[in-house]
């Protein structure tokens, strides 16, 4: 195996001195599966468009006191704004989440917020380097508006850093804490996934979920996430308490003999919800980019039977739209 062409660090229980791991993990799948998988002619084909029955938001400035409110741009994009801060996750506002910009994955519907509409953002938390996450092109657009304080993963930096002009980046390993002002400390937290940008740089870059500790309470932030039995969730709770919100990926997870290690599905969003005892959650990563087989609206249906099934009022747990705002209940 090649070296490591984004970080050198000790061996640790994730990382072996060339690539990461998830501990007790399943490992993806190899060329083979991904080509039987590609090739089984059982994907269902996504509208050219899907437009949002919201209209682009114009967020506040700022939310303050023991307000919560995230507003979905796409897929993995979402404003989260709390304790006077503005949060990006996953920022993407490209057409298309690729290598090239003409061809890959689509969005079929525009982002959920104007670039130029966007309030001044303080922070940008980026999950893990998968193209329908890490957009180099977005976040140099960020840089040149926003210039604000990047927050990502190990190896990552070395990835959309050299790109931008002299970002504030902190970078950051599984169990690892950063204060970033007004109260708020950010976690960085495992979870199930993996990570490449190309053929030869897989798992070279870590992969993390993010706990947000604030006055309002504290919000669970996965980008990408397999089930794992439920560890990192249970993990989670044990750790940090009770979550005030959990967000949560909903998409991306057919089929299951493919997607399970690496995307959770709808029922499994649900469970992991319980387990960290999340009060509400916003589901994410479905309906605006087509990367696995399932139809658009087949994430709506399952969630809305795993909600009954778990006895869950469906207002606890939303798959947001683009443009759609939820202004978290106080608990």
């Amino acid at each position: 195996m090649a070296a490591n062409r984004y970080y050198t660090g000790p061996v640790s229980d994730h990382f072996d001195g060339t690539t990461f791991f998830n501990p007790g993990g399943e490992v993806q799948k190899g060329i083979g599966s991904l080509l039987r998988w590609r090739f089984n002619g059982k994907s269902i084909a996504w509208p050219d468009a899907y437009p949002s029955p919201f209209a682009p938001a114009v967020p506040e400035k700022r939310v303050t006191g023991n307000r919560v409110v995230v507003t979905m741009v796409g897929h993995a994009s979402m404003l989260i704004q709390v304790a006077g801060l503005n949060i990006l996750t996953d920022p993407v506002w490209s057409e298309r989440t690729s290598p090239v910009s003409f061809a890959g994955p689509k969005r079929v519907n525009r982002p959920g917020i104007r670039l130029e509409d966007l309030p001044a953002i303080d922070i940008v938390i980026i999950t893990h380097n998968h193209y329908d996450h890490l957009d180099i092109e977005t976040l140099k657009r960020l840089q040149e508006m926003h210039r604000p304080h990047f927050i990502t993963p190990l190896g990552n930096d070395a990835i959309f850093g050299p790109a931008l002009d002299d970002p504030r980046i902190t970078v950051m390993d599984w169990g690892s804490s950063d204060y970033v002002g007004k109260n708020v400390t950010i976690h960085c937290e495992p979870c199930h996934h993996w990570s490449a940008r190309g053929l030869g740089d897989r798992r070279m870059a870590l992969w993390a979920a993010f706990v947000i500790e604030t006055p309002a309470g504290k919000i669970y932030h996965i980008g990408d996430t397999g089930f794992h039995q439920g560890i990192n969730y249970k993990a989670a709770a044990e750790k940090h308490g009770a979550f005030r919100l959990a967000i949560l990926p909903i998409g991306a997870y057919e089929p299951r003999w493919f997607m399970k290690g690496q995307h959770q599905n709808p029922e499994e969003a649900v469970a992991g919800m319980q387990l960290a005892k999340a009060s509400y959650a916003l589901g994410h990563h479905w309906g605006t980019v087509k990367l696995t087989d399932e139809g658009i609206e087949e994430p709506l249906a399952a969630l809305r039977n795993a909600l009954t099934a778990a006895n869950i009022k469906p207002e606890r747990f939303l798959p947001l739209r683009p443009g759609e705002v939820f202004d978290v209940p106080d608990v």
